[in-house]
């Protein structure tokens, strides 16, 4: 497994060794003991969740707020996303700041999403399904979501047609909330 840094501290790219043979191939999907250890970092998996969507939906910017934040390590299973992170630490140098990476079931490439940060991602296949690990229960209290476009933030999107819920279409903008966590 390889681990890389991305362009906001925290949030990793996770790359794992892939072992192939005229069979198919087999990889470590997660391996906490060396995931922690290559990380530098905690992350009890309390729950996996899992999404299939049609090319073209855009899911969040979600998060929780404490006290059922949440950290995510997100992959794809069928399908190609774009999926993006956003700094929402108020006291952070990075606050209001995104990053975004392809990931996709060729690759079997995953991101890690630490507390404090937001989620989304679009599906760019035709077909998609998403899977992510959580380090914490889901709270409908503590859920938010911020909008897809809102210009703080000025997320570059690799296209502008998208597929929305009810609750992502009409997200908060972000200088409409309060401290988050």
């Amino acid at each position: 497994m390889r681990v890389d840094n991305t362009d906001l501290e925290g949030v990793f790219l996770i790359t794992p060794k892939i072992y192939k043979d005229p069979r198919g191939y087999f990889y470590e999907s997660f391996n906490k003991i060396k995931f922690e250890k290559i990380a530098k970092l905690k992350f009890d998996v309390v729950q996996d969740n899992q999404s299939s969507s049609t090319q073209g939906t855009l899911r969040g910017v979600h998060f929780q707020i404490h006290p059922y934040a949440q950290a995510k390590l997100v992959r794809v299973l069928v399908g190609e996303v774009y999926d993006v992170a956003v700094d929402l630490r108020r006291e952070s140098n990075n606050y209001c700041r995104w990053t975004g990476v392809h990931l996709s079931a060729e690759k079997h490439n995953q991101l890690y999403i630490p507390e404090g940060f937001g989620h989304a991602f679009l599906v760019i296949s035709s077909y998609a399904i998403v899977s992510y690990k959580v380090n914490n229960d889901y709270s409908p209290e503590h859920e938010r979501c911020i909008r897809y476009d809102d210009p703080k933030l000025n997320i570059k999107w690799p296209t502008t047609d998208f597929k929305l819920s009810d609750k992502d279409s009409s997200g908060i903008f972000i200088d409409d909330q309060q401290n988050f966590f």
